[in-house]
């Protein structure tokens, strides 16, 4: 059977899809900074002028692609979940967090820079599963008192961005070994938080 190349998707009708896939491509190999609808169009085999019939310019598309990295975060999160107490839920939260980081460190670090749509409803969407995952397990765990919540939750989240940050500089080591390290790490962090989540401000 022949391959299907990403032109083959764009002539039955996917361009917008494929074009999503290709400015993923890209961010990895060249960072968002390397990225441009003229490149993604001559991967694609199509003109430049067809992403504009899906997107209005660069910055939707890599809007697109922040879509993507959320909806990627909450699966990866969502696949990490085992237990059915907030404890487990939180810490789901953390693993998949730094599991996230691993596996997408383009995705992850451009998110928290040029791709990062706050208050996006498209992104807060696709991260809604593992915001209310997070939400209500820390407001569970600190007893329904919405300052305790903040405090526990600033913490986890501080703990998980931390340690994916440590793992990006190879401080703990390099390869598959590395990431379970770090994500064993967070888990680790995140139980002792919220063992002493009284002790927090």
């Amino acid at each position: 059977m022949p391959r299907t190349t990403r032109r083959d998707r764009y002539h039955h009708g996917d361009l917008r899809a494929a074009l999503i896939d290709t400015a993923m491509e890209l961010i990895a190999e060249q960072g968002v900074q390397g990225f441009s609808l003229a490149e993604a169009s001559r991967r694609l085999g199509v003109a430049v002028s067809a992403p504009y019939r899906h997107f209005a310019d660069r910055d939707e598309l890599l809007l697109a692609v922040g879509v993507r990295a959320g909806e990627l975060l909450a699966t990866t999160v969502s696949a990490e979940i085992g237990g059915d107490s907030h404890e487990a839920r939180l810490v789901a939260v953390a693993r998949g967090y730094v599991r996230f980081a691993a596996r997408h460190r383009p995705l992850f670090e451009a998110m928290f820079g040029t791709l990062m749509p706050v208050g996006e409803p498209e992104f807060e969407r696709a991260t809604q599963p593992v915001k209310g995952v997070f939400h209500t397990a820390a407001t569970a765990l600190a007893g329904g008192d919405p300052v305790a919540a903040e405090s526990l939750g600033l913490a986890v989240a501080a703990v998980a961005h931390g340690y994916a940050g440590l793992l990006h500089l190879g401080m703990l080591g390099e390869g598959d070994d590395a990431v379970e390290h770090a994500v064993a790490r967070a888990e680790a962090a995140t139980r002792a938080l919220i063992a002493g989540r009284s002790a927090l401000t």
